[in-house]
């Protein structure tokens, strides 16, 4: 297949265009000349997706320069990253008409190649020639991403059967290597490209619900902002506002985290303040911005979140608050100077054009951060491969059900949580798993990218151990209330049993006696004595025989709070004889639910409600599940609390 030169042309043109802030004037003509000898020695070769290589190489070259903002050197070697091998010129020839750099970066580039044979999408070994091949110089990574993003945007060219192993290598490995370096958009826009092939049906599902918007989407915006403009001018601020969509994938994530359906994504969509700023002046212009979008639309204090104090370590800085807009939708709002813009939409690199340090020698120091970034830990192997790989994100990973389905959970995840994250009962009854075709034990640690099959027998029963290993707080609840489901029906007729028979002997049931009874057993709870009762393993003659032969203490037991510094030991199930409210807010209520009316020993949990404060549950409240599963963020931890010389009044105190 013979190019067209005048594409060759065009997508040159385009390439100077992209280069003109990072290549001076004079530099342009060993531009043309690598263009020469890589259009020499390509011949008719095509890429994956049946593009013509020179094609290819200049459109990598035009992304290294546009939309990473890199200069000469990485330019010259994505024109040449393809035919290097091919070419007429010895490496020394190479070196004396481009640099010493030049031939560096494309040896690096060259060893990697290998990579691109797909045996396995998430084969180790593949992943630590390419990270080993960073001792050499980033740049080599840089380009190969771009590399990347380039074939993930040409993809439905590519054979059938190649589609899928590049999308989804693109996601586990190049996206969160993109997202690591700071190169948010490319990061963006690879996992959109790939969950279009690895979730096809949800992607355009999404796509459509978007288009479909996109008219009453821009109205809002248009509302939005213009109150805002308005107001930043009066203050004397020179700044730009845009609009953008959050990316498909990400609508995608908080569909499948949350729960819900696109209707119910409330921050569909952000508004970015762009502020000309001085550098001395920034942080605080930017917090005076953001005062203005305070007092203009109510923020949600739970999602501010400022990377300007404290920068992540890739170099982002943005200060980021969700507000509630024109007809009560949440808009986020991302605030930050040109400067925090730039280094956001190009990576660090961007940062050294702000220390006047112009040209590839501003690179140096940028490249021995991405280095740091990079080798954060000792080569070891299997170890530090599977150390960075788990690392790429640092706080969720993503793997795979037997159907194709995506799964996000916590870091540190194990098959277990995974198996409670599909359904309770596949929980409860799971023995162990196969990933990626392996057979493992429940407590196996999940990684980026794999395929889970959960293995199920209808014998297995949820097991106090199970606790030591799980993380999230979905698999812990379930356990704990299949764990405690026994214990508290058997105390449930023990304590019928007690009260029965203290009627009998004409002694009064109330917390001060449940109270003695625990003391005297050296007991944690009023459920461990119904429990011990119920099972036999207390004899009730024997009871009598206590109460009988203790005085009264005159020592009282009430539901009270307790303050964080006398709690000294964490909360879990096994609920202890007072009652802690683990987080207090001032000026909410605290009030015993009447639908289970909780007494004094029952497990019990708090609920934030809307308007009546925090309402105590039993835990086998017939509400109770639905709470817990549906909103576990308003669940709070509470245990019954002893206090001396106070009367009991459990429909006041909590």
């Amino acid at each position: 297949m013979s190019v067209d030169r005048q594409k060759i042309y065009s997508g040159y043109r385009a390439l100077l265009l992209a280069s003109k802030n990072t290549v001076a004037e004079g530099d342009n003509n060993k531009i043309r000349r690598a263009l020469d000898l890589a259009v020499q020695s390509c011949s008719d070769r095509t890429t994956i997706t049946g593009e013509h290589e020179i094609l290819h190489a200049l459109s990598v070259a035009r992304i290294v320069a546009g939309e990473m903002g890199l200069g000469l050197t990485s330019i010259i070697t994505a024109l040449l990253h393809d035919s290097y091998n091919n070419l007429n010129l010895s490496s020394k020839e190479l070196e004396k008409e481009f640099g010493k750099k030049v031939v560096e970066i494309l040896n690096g580039f060259s060893r990697i190649t290998s990579i691109d044979s797909m045996q396995s999408s998430y084969q180790a070994e593949n992943f630590r020639k390419l990270l080993l091949s960073l001792a050499d110089d980033v740049r080599v990574i840089l380009i190969k991403l771009v590399e990347r993003l380039e074939y993930m945007r040409n993809l439905d060219k590519a054979p059938e059967n190649e589609r899928l192993p590049l999308a989804s290598e693109t996601y586990f490995l190049y996206a969160p290597l993109a997202h690591r370096l700071g190169f948010y958009n490319i990061k963006s826009e690879m996992e959109d490209l790939s969950v279009r092939y690895l979730e096809p049906e949800q992607y355009n599902n999404v796509e459509c619900r978007l288009k479909q918007t996109t008219a009453s989407r821009n109205k809002l915006i248009r509302d939005f902002s213009f109150p805002l403009k308005e107001k930043l001018e009066k203050q004397g601020f020179r700044f730009t506002i845009k609009s953008r969509t959050k990316s498909i994938h990400s609508i995608m994530l908080k569909m499948k985290k949350q729960g819900v359906e696109f209707e119910e994504v409330y921050d569909l969509f952000a508004v970015r303040i762009i502020i000309e700023s001085e550098n001395e002046n920034e942080k605080s212009d930017c917090w005076r911005a953001y005062s203005v979008v305070t007092d203009l639309y109510q923020p949600n204090p739970s999602r501010l979140r400022d990377w300007i104090s404290v920068p992540k370590s890739n170099g982002y800085e943005s200060l980021h608050t969700t507000v509630v807009g024109p007809r009560g939708k949440w808009v986020e709002v991302q605030i930050r100077s040109s400067r925090m813009d730039e280094i956001a939409e190009k990576g660090l690199a961007a940062h050294f054009k702000y220390k006047g340090i112009k040209g590839e020698g501003g690179l140096d120091s940028w490249l021995s951060k991405m280095r740091e970034i990079l080798e954060s830990s000792e080569k070891e192997d299997s170890a530090f491969i599977d150390q960075v790989r788990s690392g790429l994100y640092t706080d969720e990973i993503f793997v795979f059900t037997p159907k194709g389905d995506l799964r996000q959970l916590p870091a540190g995840a194990t098959v277990l949580d995974f198996a409670f994250d599909i359904h309770s009962d596949v929980g409860a009854s799971c023995v162990g798993a196969k990933v990626n075709g392996k057979n493992v034990t429940l407590k196996y640690v999940l990684q980026n990218g794999d395929h889970v099959s959960i293995l199920r027998s209808k014998n297995q029963k949820p097991k106090q151990d199970w606790l030591s290993f799980v993380i999230t707080t979905k698999a812990k609840t379930k356990i704990k209330l299949v764990l405690n489901e026994e214990k508290t029906k058997a105390a449930s007729d023990g304590k019928e049993i007690l009260m029965r028979r203290l009627k009998n002997w004409k002694i009064p049931y109330g917390d001060i006696v449940i109270q003695k009874l625990i003391n005297s057993y050296d007991l944690k709870t009023g459920q461990d004595l119904y429990y011990l009762i119920a099972t036999e393993k207390i004899d009730l003659l024997d009871i009598k025989g206590v109460l009988q032969k203790e005085e009264a203490t005159g020592s009282t037991t009430s539901v009270s709070i307790i303050s964080d510094r006398e709690i000294k030991e964490p909360i879990d199930s096994q609920y202890s004889d007072y009652l802690i409210i683990e987080d207090r807010v001032e000026g909410l209520d605290y009030k015993l639910s009447k639908c289970c009316s909780p007494t004094f020993g029952d497990t019990v949990f708090g609920f934030v409600t809307i308007l009546d404060g925090i309402k105590i549950h039993r835990k086998n409240c017939p509400n109770a599940q639905n709470m817990m599963t549906r909103y576990p963020y308003r669940v709070v931890a509470v245990r019954w609390a002893k206090t001396k010389n106070s009367s009991v009044n459990t429909s006041d105190q909590v």
